[in-house]
C-alpha cells in the first residue's frame, strides 16, 4: 500500500543522522503556558446596546495579541465539518499523488507544499503538508468536485465574515468606513490552505510551522481539538488553548502596516506531536497585487508599496537568505533592513497555521 505521508525521513536522512545536530536542537521548543485568547461573541453585533462596545473589544484584541477567537461567526458547523471530512479525505491520497499533481484535485502547479526543501538543521524543518489554493481556481463553473464544492461553499461565507471584521477594525481605527477591502479583496484574491501536520517522532525538535507572521490582511482560522498553535504574548511564547466552537482570526502584515502598526501582526508557528496527527484550514484575507498599501494614518513609519511588490520581496529574501524580513522591506528608513542582522529562517513564501 502506497504512504501518504510525506518522506521526511528520507529526505532528511542525513539530518536525522548527524546526532550533533539532533543534540543542538534538542531543544528547539520550551514548555510554555498554555492560555485562551480573546473570546468575542459576534451575535452581540446584532444587539443595539451591545454592538460598540463588540466593536471595542475586536479593536482592543488586534491591538494587543494580534490574535483573538470568535463565537456565533456565521459559519455553520456542518458547513466546517465537511471541510475538516473532504480535506482528510485529499490528505489521505498517496503521497506520489499529492505531489505530481493528480487530475481528480483539479489544483494549479505548486499548491501541494510539504517539508522545508532547504533545511540545513532540524528546527528548519516544516513537520508538515499542506494545499495552498488560490480561491481563483476554484471558481470555475466546470469544477463540481465534491473538494471544489465545499471550499466554495466555505469561502464564500468566510469572506462575508472576514469583510465585516476588516470593516470593523477600520472603522474603530479612523472613525468611519473604508471601502479599501470590498473594493480591492474579492474572493479571487484570496487564499485557502489545508494544513496537516502528520505524527512527528522526534517532536519536540523539530516545528510544524517554523515561526512566522502572515503576509495578508487577516486569517480566520478552523483547527481540530489537538492543539500545537502558538504565538507571542509580551515577548514570550504562549500555547493557544483549542475552543471546539470557536474560529481563531489573526491580524496580518497588511493590516500592521495599513493601521500604522497600531494593529500587530504577531509572530505564531506550530509544533509537532509524537502521537496524533493535526488539521487546520486557514483562509488568508488577500488583496490583488496590484492594490497599493498605505497607512491610513498620517506620517507613517511604512512607505507606499503595492500587495505585489511585498509578496516579491518576501519571496526574494527566502530564497537569498533563507528568512522572511516583511515589513521592515517597506520602512522608510532603509537603515531599519540592513541593519537587520539575524532572521527566522522559512523554507517557503507563506507559512500558515
Amino acid at each position: 500500500m502506497e504512504s501518504f505521508d510525506p518522506p521526511f525521513q528520507e529526505f532528511y536522512k542525513k539530518l536525522f543522522d548527524n546526532e550533533v545536530n539532533i543534540k543542538n536542537d534538542m531543544n528547539v521548543l520550551d514548555v510554555v503556558e498554555e492560555r485562551e485568547l480573546p473570546l468575542i461573541d459576534l451575535s452581540r453585533l446584532n444587539i443595539e446596546q451591545e454592538k460598540e462596545k463588540c466593536k471595542r473589544e475586536i479593536a482592543k484584541a488586534s491591538k494587543e495579541w494580534g490574535f483573538f477567537q470568535v463565537i456565533n461567526h456565521g459559519i455553520s458547523s456542518q458547513v466546517l465539518e465537511k471541510m475538516r471530512y473532504e480535506q482528510v479525505k485529499v490528505f489521505k491520497r498517496p503521497f506520489v499523488d499529492k505531489a505530481n499533481g493528480h487530475p481528480d484535485l483539479n489544483f494549479s502547479a505548486g499548491s501541494y507544499r510539504w517539508g522545508t526543501p532547504s533545511a540545513n538543521c532540524l528546527r528548519q524543518i516544516a513537520w508538515s503538508e499542506a494545499f495552498h489554493v488560490p480561491l481563483a481556481d476554484i471558481s470555475t463553473p466546470s469544477d463540481r468536485s465534491t473538494l471544489s464544492t465545499t471550499i466554495k461553499q466555505l469561502a464564500l461565507k468566510i469572506s462575508d465574515l472576514a469583510q465585516k471584521l476588516s470593516e470593523i477594525l477600520a472603522e474603530q481605527l479612523v472613525g468611519h468606513k473604508s471601502d479599501l477591502f470590498k473594493e480591492k479583496c474579492s474572493p479571487t484574491t484570496c487564499y485557502l490552505r489545508m494544513n496537516r501536520y502528520p505524527v512527528c517522532p522526534i517532536s519536540p525538535q523539530v516545528f510544524g510551522l517554523m515561526p512566522h507572521t502572515d503576509s495578508d490582511f487577516l486569517t480566520i482560522l478552523y483547527q481540530d481539538q489537538i492543539g500545537g498553535l502558538q504565538l507571542v504574548k509580551d515577548g514570550k511564547w504562549i500555547a493557544v488553548k483549542p475552543n471546539p466552537k470557536a474560529l481563531i482570526i489573526n491580524i496580518g502584515d497588511l493590516f500592521q502596516a495599513w493601521s500604522n502598526d497600531v494593529y500587530k501582526s504577531v509572530e505564531h508557528r506550530v509544533v509537532t506531536n509524537k502521537h496524533v496527527e493535526r488539521f487546520s484550514t486557514a483562509y488568508f484575507f488577500c488583496p490583488s497585487y496590484e492594490t497599493m498599501i498605505q497607512s491610513c494614518i498620517e506620517n507613517s513609519v511604512y512607505r507606499r508599496f503595492s500587495f505585489g511588490e511585498f509578496k516579491q520581496h518576501v519571496q526574494d529574501d527566502v530564497n537569498m537568505l533563507g528568512c522572511k524580513i516583511g515589513l521592515p522591506r517597506a520602512m522608510e528608513d532603509k537603515k531599519e533592513i540592513s541593519g537587520r542582522t539575524s532572521c527566522k529562517r522559512s523554507g517557503e513564501e507563506d507559512e500558515h497555521s
